[in-house]
């Protein structure tokens, strides 16, 4: 049994580690990233994994594991800023605020899936305009969906979070760890 990630993230490789999986292949996908008109992000999050783990060709020995995260703000998706503009626009639009972080997991095996999205709500402190200078200058901002890593320098911005770090980073542990043993996969050396 080999697995495959699709995903050409560093945060979900490192992730996997933690659990003692290593993806045997990575296989990014090529799919269209931008939402539907009038979709809200959970449903888009949770689309964006199930098409991410289809597009990736896969024989019958392979599982495919795919993820999507996204910020959310109120029904508005923030996804990966464009540049350096767009991330100050979504900076300060969560500076003070609470906001939503989904995280949807898709595990792929032959023509079965299972899924999983998790949401994490998230408090980022008032934001002045020379911490966000410095961050942007940073680059930390850049491929993150709505303008952060919680992992990185950021993390400085959030006092407060209630659901699950991992998932906020990319990957939530717990559900993956269950989605990949429902599979056949043996994590730690358990499957079902």
């Amino acid at each position: 049994m080999k697995l495959i990630l699709g995903s050409g993230s560093p945060r979900r490789r490192e992730l996997l580690a933690q659990i003692g999986v290593e993806a045997d292949d990575i296989r990014p996908p090529d799919i269209d990233e931008d939402p539907r008109p009038n979709e809200l992000p959970r449903p888009y999050c949770v689309r964006l994994a199930r098409e991410k783990a289809f597009a990736i060709p896969a024989s019958d020995d392979e599982i495919v594991l795919s993820a999507d995260t996204t910020v959310a703000l109120g029904r508005r998706i923030l996804g990966k800023p464009a540049d350096a503009a767009e991330a100050a626009k979504f900076l300060f639009a969560l500076s003070g605020r609470r906001h939503r972080v989904v995280t949807a997991v898709a595990v792929r095996r032959g023509s079965q899936i299972w899924e999983r999205d998790v949401v994490t709500q998230v408090k980022m402190k008032r934001l002045s305009d020379a911490e966000v200078n410095a961050y942007l200058a940073s680059d930390d901002w850049r491929g993150k969906a709505g303008g952060y890593a919680i992992q990185g320098p950021a993390g400085a911005f959030v006092p407060w979070i209630s659901g699950s770090f991992s998932a906020v980073v990319g990957l939530p542990l717990a559900e993956t760890a269950n989605l990949l043993v429902a599979a056949g996969y043996p994590v730690y050396g358990v499957s079902e």
